[in-house]
């Protein structure tokens, strides 16, 4: 069940990036934040998770939610150097 709980968080997740071409960023973000929250619920429900940890699962997942939007609106990464610091450049 877990492995197919995560292959259809993957075509969802596709399918909004796609979706999210003609957004600005401001609408992108919103998106964000909704299906991050969203992909954090399911997956919390699907793991069985106490109420506490389905509140944490949202609000992680609405924090990487945000992150992705605002970076694909920008076409730029972060990428670890492997010491705690990171530096952007544009995504491949």
């Amino acid at each position: 069940m877990f492995s197919g709980t995560i292959r259809l968080l993957a075509v969802v997740g596709l399918g909004l990036t796609a979706a999210c071409d003609t957004l600005t960023p401001e609408q992108r973000t919103v998106v964000g934040v909704t299906a991050g929250a969203a992909v954090g619920l399911i997956t919390a429900d699907a793991l069985e998770a106490d109420n506490d940890w389905r509140l944490i699962a949202a609000l992680a997942g609405a924090a990487v939610g945000t992150l992705v939007a605002q970076n694909s609106a920008t076409d730029r990464c972060a990428y670890a150097r492997g010491d705690g610091t990171y530096y952007t450049a544009p995504c491949p």
